[in-house]
C-alpha cells in the first residue's frame, strides 16, 4: 500500500474523563467551538466532540472522546495544536483550569512551542512560528 499523504498523521482523539470540562478547557484555550459528532454503530458508548477541520487541507483533524472504562492522561503521545503565537493559548491555559507545564520557548528553526495538561490531565502542546 502506498502512502501518497504528505501527514503521517489522518486523526487524533483524546480521551477525556468530564466531558463538558474538557470541551470547556479546549474552547476557552483555543478560541474554537468544538462540534458534537456522531459515532458510528447503533451501539456506541462513545461520546465525541470534534475540532474544526478541513480533511482536505493539510493537516489531521481530531476529537475529544468520552468512553466508559478508558481513563484519560498518563500517556506518552503528545498532540500539537497551530497558532499565530502561542504565548495567546499560553496565557489561557490557567484560566481555564490546565497547567503549564513549559511555558513558551524556542526549539530554533522550528519556532516556539508551549508545553500543558488540561483538566483531564492529558499533556499536549501548541506550537507557532512566532
Amino acid at each position: 500500500m502506498e502512502n501518497t499523504q504528505s501527514n503521517p498523521v489522518g486523526w487524533f482523539e483524546i480521551y477525556v474523563n468530564h466531558m463538558p470540562r474538557a470541551k470547556k478547557f479546549y474552547e476557552t484555550v483555543l478560541q474554537t467551538t468544538l462540534e458534537i459528532l456522531v459515532p458510528p454503530g447503533e451501539e456506541s458508548d462513545l461520546e465525541m466532540y470534534t475540532f474544526p477541520s478541513n480533511m482536505n487541507i493539510y493537516g489531521s483533524g481530531g476529537a475529544l472522546v468520552y468512553m466508559e472504562g478508558f481513563k484519560a492522561g498518563g500517556n506518552s503521545t503528545v498532540i500539537y495544536f497551530s497558532s499565530d503565537d502561542c504565548s495567546l493559548e499560553e496565557s489561557k491555559i490557567e484560566i481555564a483550569g490546565g497547567s503549564v507545564f513549559k511555558s513558551k520557548m524556542s526549539i530554533g528553526e522550528y519556532g516556539f512551542i508551549v508545553l500543558a495538561t488540561d483538566t483531564e490531565g492529558n499533556m499536549f502542546g501548541v506550537h507557532s512560528m512566532k
